[in-house]
This record gives structure tokens, sequence and C-alpha cells, in this order.
């Protein structure tokens, strides 16, 4: 693979997929966070007002199962820790790309092109090695419960 099919291939495709997924995941946890935020402080109004709103109590009952849901949707679905994660990952490789185009150290010698293919598939594989590690660590805690 030469250094064209590389970038077009490889690095910026990652680099696209992390930024993308990261966006997702932010967009995610920010909208979960604020319907968290809105059903949580809409109780105690309504609970003040519980005489003037007919069905006030089934109302609030929804906005706790609400915060319920969400708070767990985002435990689960871990939409903080994998935002974070992903724009690292993203920054990371982006910051590689921009020290070998600027051919500043370490891609100041005849070796440029390895050393950040080296480097890439570094950040690449530490970002999938801390994914097997959680996703096994899920798993195990899963099988403990049952």
């Amino acid at each position: 693979m030469n250094e064209k099919q590389y970038f077009a291939e490889r690095l910026d495709d990652q680099i696209k997929w992390y930024s993308s997924k990261s966006s997702y995941n932010q967009k995610m946890y920010k909208k979960l966070r604020l319907l968290e935020i809105v059903a949580a402080s809409m109780i105690p109004f309504l609970s003040g007002m519980s005489s003037m709103i007919p069905y006030s109590e089934w109302i609030i009952a929804l906005l706790g199962l609400t915060i319920a849901v969400t708070a767990g949707s985002s435990a689960l679905y871990k939409y903080h820790e994998n935002w974070i994660e992903y724009r690292s990952t993203s920054e990371a490789l982006k910051h590689e790309k921009m020290l070998y185009l600027t051919q500043t150290a370490p891609y100041g010698n005849d070796e440029r092109f390895q050393t950040l293919v080296s480097r890439s598939e570094n950040i690449m594989a530490n970002e999938n090695q801390n994914w097997l590690a959680y996703s096994k660590k899920n798993e195990k805690s899963e099988t403990l419960k049952h």
C-alpha cells in the first residue's frame, strides 16, 4: 500500500469514522442528559401544583420513569465515554497526519511513511484494545449476575 492509498483507504477513513461516531455519541449524551434534567426539574414543580393539575400523580410517575430510562440508557450505551474516546482517537490521528504532512518530528527522515503507518495503527489498535477490554469486562459482569 502506498502513501496515497493509505491516506484514502485507511487514515482519512478512520479519522472520519471516529469523528462521526464521536459527534453521534456527543449528541445522544447531551439529548439524554437534557431530557433527564427537564424531567427531574418538573417533578417538584408538579408536586407543588398537584391539586391544580389533573392526573399530576401519573405525570410525575411518567417523569420518574423517563429519568430512569434516560439514565439507564446513558449508562448502558456509554455515550459520554464513547464521545470522549472517539474524539481523542480522531484528534490523535489528525495530529499524526499533520506532523507527517509538515515533516515535523518524528517524520523528518527517510522512513516517515512507515513511521506514520506504525504510529497511526498503534493509536487505532489501542482504541480497539480499550473497546475489547470494556466488552470483556461487561461480559464478565453480566455472567456474574446470572
